[in-house]
């Protein structure tokens, strides 16, 4: 008696979307599918891993380099494989969503590396989900075009050669995606994203002279990345594809991976391609994880907090030596400038601000670095020019000057800075905005000249939870409270309110984010991740 087939994948609760059937084919979903079946399992159990580090950190308020991998560290004959040519020149990378329009701007942009993200740049709603695969394809396929509806302003891709390099960024572990289920269960939107983009573009990409190459989010261990690598060798396998073919560059924005960045390289040796320092989630993940520490952990307002802070710079200083000892590229963080049409001044003000980063990056020996606009561009490249010439990079800077003790990543009280009731107000303002268009479906906003995504609203919230767990007490006298908290919310919705009109308030979703902040901030149970509670009310 033949075995009954497996189950297939069923398209759950989602509206039918055009050219749907060229991304959600059989043969696509069937994979899907397998990925599903082989890994969701070890995923679950990671999950429930993360856990109970999070419940070790509560007891210790500590965290080293792990005893049980030191002979991975202590061996010096390890190298990640080489890069290949599409990926070896990575001085500015640009971020953003897969909507139409981005997808040709950012490969336009004159940037070598676009990281084409699904991940916190774009609310996983249905269309973006399956709409931005369908837009990448169409690039590779250069049978993308778009008109701006308002402006009448047509976009088209330049010449193949002037184009950036696409690294694709799925989302995280923890996201399900509730459209796709299998015998009624959840895939990870993890599986998902990666799934759909690898079987259809894979051949797609080698045939192009690049390949499939990823950035791996919120990864909090080297078992999350040998995760990640059995991915891989399967997927390869499947479709047919040489092993290593795939690239991936994980982001360093957990602080336990910083803990492991070595041990994360050797997981995926055969198929990695860099480390990144991914600032905001970083900062997120020290709240979450010593948010009961005592006085010693609390951190002041985030816009306090640069990459000259020590605990900072003992981060990015090892992810350097650590990548660059690997063979490895390090990637810098993110220039989040959004330029003004209207205020040269500010432009001025912020142009040399991000300058004298992405200066920083360069002479402390990254290989490339982040900006989230194309007018950020040149400035970036001029950093890294000044400092790489013709060189596609510099992991030959060793950086052996470096050595970083376990309590430096975390010695959160050396900076002299503390929150402040602007400060609180800022988180409020930001977060309540950024939720509600994540709520409308997007990811990318632009919040007072910065583009947010959801790593922002995520430290915002922790920021809130945090002084008033810790009882901070600002510059003014006030002690930070839930009911100061839900005043200053009140008082910021209101502004909204009057500064866009009654009609266009009532249209949007501010009153749900203004709760959904207050939520995720005053809960006594702290969520694991906004977008948990605020995917169940994106629709």
């Amino acid at each position: 008696m033949s075995a009954p087939a497996p189950s297939t994948l069923a398209i759950v609760d989602a509206e039918p979307l055009p050219r749907q059937e060229e991304v959600l084919t059989d043969a696509a979903l069937a994979f899907v599918a397998e990925l599903h079946r082989q890994f969701t399992p070890r995923r679950n159990e990671l999950l429930t891993r993360r856990g109970e580090r999070r419940a070790e950190i509560a007891r210790t308020s500590t965290l080293d380099f792990l005893p049980e991998t030191a002979a991975v560290r202590a061996d010096d004959s390890w190298k990640v494989a080489p890069a290949p040519a599409a990926l070896n020149d990575r001085r500015v990378e640009i971020t953003g969503p897969t909507d139409r329009k981005m997808t040709i701007n950012a490969l336009n942009s004159g940037a070598k590396v676009w990281l084409a993200d699904f991940e916190d740049a774009s609310a996983p709603t249905w269309e973006n989900v399956v709409l931005g695969q369908l837009n990448l394809t169409d690039a590779y396929e250069r049978r993308i075009d778009f008109t701006d509806p308002k402006s009448g302003k047509s976009y088209a891709l330049k010449s193949a050669d002037e184009l950036a390099t696409v690294v694709m960024r799925p989302r995280g572990w923890h996201l399900e995606e509730r459209h796709l289920q299998l015998d009624g269960v959840s895939v990870p939107g993890a599986l998902v994203d990666f799934g759909l983009y690898f079987f259809h573009n894979a051949q797609r990409l080698i045939d192009l002279g690049k390949g499939p190459y990823f950035y791996l989010p919120k990864t909090e261990s080297h078992l999350e990345a040998r995760l990640w690598n059995d991915i891989f060798v399967f997927a390869q396998d499947y479709v047919g594809i040489p092993q290593g073919t795939v690239r991936a560059t994980v982001l360093i924005e957990t602080i336990t991976a910083a803990y492991e960045m070595e041990e994360i390289l050797y997981e995926l040796r055969d198929h990695a391609a860099g480390l990144n320092a991914g600032r905001w989630d970083y900062l997120f993940s020290i709240v979450k994880n010593f948010r009961d520490g005592g006085a010693k952990f609390v951190l002041p307002d985030r816009n306090a907090v640069t990459m000259t802070a020590p605990f900072m710079r003992a981060y990015t200083e090892l992810l350097v030596r650590t990548s660059h000892k690997r063979g490895a590229h390090a990637i810098g963080g993110m220039a989040a400038f959004i330029p003004s049409r209207r205020d040269a001044e500010v432009n001025k003000v912020a142009f040399e601000k991000v300058k004298a980063d992405k200066d920083r990056e360069a002479n402390d020996g990254f290989d490339g670095s982040w900006v989230a606009h194309p007018d950020l561009v040149p400035i970036a490249l001029a950093s890294f020019d000044a400092v790489l010439g013709e060189k596609p990079n510099q992991k030959d800077r060793l950086r052996e000057d470096v050595s970083v003790a376990p309590g430096d990543l975390i010695a959160i009280d050396s900076l002299d800075a503390s929150p402040t009731y602007d400060g609180l107000r800022n988180a409020v303002a930001v977060g309540i905005r950024y939720i509600e268009a994540w709520l409308r479906g997007l990811g990318a906003v632009a919040i007072f000249n910065l583009m947010e995504d959801a790593a922002t609203a995520e430290i915002s919230r922790s920021q809130i939870w945090q002084w008033i767990n810790a009882d901070v007490v600002f510059e003014n006298g006030e002690h930070a409270t839930a009911d100061l908290a839900r005043k200053v919310a009140a008082e910021e919705l209101a502004a909204i309110r009057e500064e866009i009109g009654e009609e266009t308030f009532t249209a949007g979703k501010w009153q749900q984010a203004h709760d959904l902040l207050l939520q995720v901030s005053l809960d006594q149970d702290y969520a694991d991740f906004l977008t948990l509670p605020a995917y169940e009310q994106l629709r």
